[in-house]
C-alpha cells in the first residue's frame, strides 16, 4: 500500500461499493418505478475483469479493505460467483446486498466462492403489504433466503428495513422480534430521497429517535461504540443481539464517510447523493495505466463535498434512482 485515498476534509476511504447490474426483479417504491427502467446493455456493464482490476488498484495503492456488491439486484448478474471468486484473491472482506429472493439456491455457492457477509432487504413481514411494496408475492422466498444465508455460514447476516411513515412504521417491533428470534442484526434505514417516482418528503421519514424509542420501550437497548459504518448501533440489554439505525437524513454521518462507489455502467461516485459522476469505464477502456487510473481516482475523491446536503434549501436530489446508482 502506498498512500491513502483522502478528500479535502481529511476523510480516508476504505470501503468500495460496486454495482454489478441495474436490473431488479422487485419494484420497491423507494427504489424503482413500477414500469421498470431502460436496462443497460451487456456491453455497457463493467466486465468482471475490469471490476477486479479496479479493485486491485484500490487495494494495492490505497488499502481499501472492504468491498460490497450491490445493484439493482446483484444476484441477477450471470455468474456472480465467478466475480466473488476473483475478488477473493485480494485481502478484502466481501459483502453482498440483495433482496434475498435468490439466496436459497445461491448462498452456499457464494460463500464457497469467498463471500463473507450479506445484507438482505425486506420491508414488511406481512405478505400482503410486502406485495404492495415490492409488487411481487415473494416474501416467503426472501425469508427462506435469510435462513439459507445463515445456514451457509455467511456472517453476519443483516436485515435491511427502509422505514416509511404510514407504510411500514407499525412493524418496527415486529422486525426487532424477528431479528432476536433468528439471531440476525436488523438495520432500520431512514427513507432517503432516492426514489424513482420522487415522492419522498421529510414527512415520510421516521427518525432514529422514533425507531430507537419504539424498540427501547419493549426491548431495552444500550449504545454500542460506533465505527465508520453508517449505522448507529445498539445492543439489547438482555444479550439477545443488536440493531443498527442508519439515520442518513436526521443525523447525517458525512464527517466519517469512508465510502466510494461505482455504478454498473462504470461511473465513479464519491457520494451516494452526488449529482456528479466520473466516467471510470472510459478511463479503464482507453488504455490508461494503473498510475493514470490512480490519478483519476484521486481527482474524483478530491471533488467530494463536505456533506450530502439533504435538508438544505439548495439540495438537488440525484438524477438517478437508487437502483441505477447502487446501494
Amino acid at each position: 500500500m502506498g498512500r491513502e485515498l483522502v478528500d479535502l476534509f481529511g476523510r480516508v476511504h476504505k470501503d468500495f461499493r460496486i454495482s454489478v447490474t441495474d436490473r431488479c426483479n422487485f419494484r420497491c417504491q423507494y427504489c424503482m418505478p413500477e414500469d421498470g427502467l431502460d436496462w443497460l446493455k451487456r456491453e455497457e456493464l463493467l466486465t468482471f475483469e475490469e471490476i477486479t482490476r479496479l479493485t486491485k488498484i484500490l487495494v494495492e495503492n490505497y488499502g481499501i479493505n472492504s468491498v460490497r456488491l450491490t445493484g439493482g439486484e446483484p444476484t441477477l448478474r450471470a455468474n456472480l460467483s465467478d466475480l466473488i471468486s476473483m475478488l477473493s484473491e485480494l485481502p478484502i472482506e466481501i459483502a453482498l446486498t440483495t433482496n434475498g429472493v435468490n439466496m436459497n439456491k445461491n448462498a452456499h455457492i457464494y460463500h464457497s466462492a469467498g463471500l463473507h457477509r450479506v445484507n438482505i432487504s425486506i420491508d414488511s413481514l406481512r405478505s400482503e403489504r410486502f406485495k404492495e411494496i415490492t409488487l411481487r408475492d415473494d416474501m416467503e422466498k426472501v425469508i427462506t433466503g435469510i435462513e439459507a444465508s445463515i445456514d451457509a455460514g455467511l456472517s453476519p447476516v443483516k436485515i435491511n428495513v427502509v422505514v416509511m411513515r404510514g407504510i411500514n412504521d407499525d412493524e418496527i417491533i415486529d422486525f426487532a422480534k424477528f431479528g432476536r428470534e433468528l439471531g440476525v442484526i436488523v438495520r432500520f434505514i431512514e427513507f432517503m430521497p432516492l426514489d424513482a417516482d420522487e415522492k419522498w418528503s421529510t414527512l415520510s421519514v421516521v427518525s432514529l429517535e422514533e425507531i430507537f424509542s419504539a424498540i427501547n420501550s419493549i426491548y431495552p437497548l444500550e449504545p454500542v461504540k460506533r465505527s465508520n459504518a453508517p449505522a448507529s448501533r445498539f445492543r439489547y440489554i438482555d444479550g439477545r443481539g443488536e440493531i443498527g439505525i442508519v439515520a442518513s437524513v436526521t443525523q447525517k454521518f458525512c464527517d466519517t464517510c469512508d465510502r466510494i462507489r461505482i455504478t454498473a455502467d462504470g461511473q465513479f461516485r464519491n457520494c451516494l447523493f452526488s449529482n456528479e459522476e466520473f466516467d471510470l469505464k472510459e478511463a479503464l477502456r482507453s488504455g490508461n495505466t494503473d498510475k493514470e487510473i490512480c490519478e483519476f481516482l484521486e481527482r474524483a475523491v478530491l471533488a467530494k463535498r463536505e456533506g450530502h446536503g439533504i435538508g438544505n434549501v439548495d439540495f438537488i436530489r440525484p438524477a438517478r434512482s437508487m437502483s441505477q446508482i447502487g446501494g
